[in-house]
């Protein structure tokens, strides 16, 4: 006879219930505290007397050594276990974060905004990994949207109050604030999230490690995958990295909170992405992820328009076709790997080293651009990375699919 927990959890569970709101609660944590200073970046660099692309650091700093961790912990969350990993991520991520309110130098600044990397790391690595094993194999991929709708709050939630803050206080107070809000969501989630009942140890062996990676790397498919999330995070975070300095400047001259106004978009992208996972465990990721990738792209072209309803418009687009297709790839990874029989720790960790280095690569590369040619020229290189993203999402649709070694009626195309 065939168990709830070996099962997996159902959307009637109890412990269904917990488990999203836990990780949705830790996806809100999480995404708050690496992006609270994208909306920021023009006070800071009036504050500390830097250059844009000086400023944008601040994020690209903690995206690159989040995703050098991520290497790390993944393989790691394989051996030890994914709930306790996440639960200390998240504390020690909040603390850090708070911390980062009261720097004095823009060195200390990034060391701090770096250690942020590495500590909140343990939630990207594992959550998707945790609900492939924890949820019932049906319900997996919607319950990967509704976490990536928490990230989609988090970022919301994270641009919104400091931009409140930041026009009622300084930068300070909005970090700080943040800071505060990453910690009650760190002891929420050390309470609700239930520990893994289905998760099986792997242990830390070298040889098996660099094996299961190359299985991770030489996987067409996988590797595909990879690439489509270097292109979405690139291409999302230099459009957002340019857009703060647009919305300051003339002729708008929008002050933070008003300007932080415009990520009330963010909660449209969180539904989408939920939206996108039952979709695709009913029409499968491969017909998915190119209409939400297509649509994130037309969403940054009609950025260029002038009128401010037209930006609205065009970043409301984004997100919703940003993390429709983010909740689909990342869901696509996990299944993936788990059809090739392998850690999906290990699978998860390379996707999202890759979407981090998107980040930090595109994310530079976009202040450079709007020193060299302002607003449009953020557009071209954001609509050219989101172009080969849609591109490799519609490769896929020549990938074999794999065979699923232990449940054939997994709906989620590998």
């Amino acid at each position: 006879m065939t168990t709830p927990a070996a099962m997996g959890y159902q959307p009637a569970d109890p412990g269904y219930r917990r488990v999203t709101v836990a990780l949705f609660l830790a996806g809100v944590a999480t995404f708050a505290s690496i992006y609270c200073t994208q909306t920021l970046l023009p006070l800071l660099t009036r504050d500390f007397a830097i250059t844009p692309t000086t400023a944008a650091l601040s994020v690209s700093v903690t995206t690159v050594c989040l995703g050098i961790a991520l290497l790390f912990v993944g393989p790691l969350s394989d051996a030890v276990g994914r709930t306790r990993l996440m639960q200390a991520s998240l504390v020690a991520s909040g603390a850090t974060c708070l911390a980062s309110a009261f720097v004095t130098d823009w060195t200390h600044m990034l060391i701090l905004r770096a250690l942020l990397g590495f500590t909140v790391a343990g939630l990207p690595a594992v959550a998707t990994a945790y609900l492939r094993e924890e949820i019932h194999h049906h319900w997996a991929t919607a319950a990967t949207g509704l976490y990536i709708g928490g990230t989609a709050i988090g970022g919301m939630a994270g641009r919104l109050l400091t931009g409140a803050l930041a026009t009622l206080l300084d930068w300070r107070g909005a970090v700080a604030g943040v800071g505060v809000l990453a910690l009650a969501c760190a002891v929420a989630v050390w309470f609700l999230l239930p520990e893994s009942r289905r998760f099986h140890p792997t242990p830390l062996n070298p040889r098996a490690l660099r094996a299961n990676a190359g299985r991770m790397i030489l996987d067409r498919g996988l590797l595909t995958l990879y690439g489509v999330g270097f292109c979405l995070m690139g291409a999302f975070v230099s459009c957002f990295n340019g857009l703060a300095f647009r919305l300051y400047g003339a002729p708008y001259l929008l002050t933070p909170a008003a300007a932080s106004l415009l990520y009330l978009t963010y909660a449209v992208g969180s539904f989408a992405s939920t939206f996108a996972g039952r979709l695709a465990a009913r029409h499968g990721s491969r017909a998915v992820a190119p209409w939400a990738i297509a649509i994130f792209a037309a969403g940054i072209l009609t950025t260029l328009a002038s009128g401010l309803p037209a930006i609205v418009t065009g970043v409301g687009l984004i997100s919703i076709g940003f993390f429709a297709a983010h909740g689909v790839a990342s869901g696509w990874v996990s299944a993936r790997a788990s059809r090739k029989g392998a850690g999906t720790g290990m699978a998860g960790a390379l996707y999202l080293f890759a979407y981090y280095a998107g980040s930090s690569i595109c994310g530079a590369a976009a202040g450079a651009a709007w020193s060299a040619g302002g607003w449009p020229a953020v557009v071209t290189l954001s609509a050219s990375v989101a172009g080969v993203g849609l591109l490799l999402a519609l490769s896929m649709r020549g990938v074999p699919v794999l065979p699923f070694p232990i449940d054939p009626h997994a709906p989620i195309q590998g």
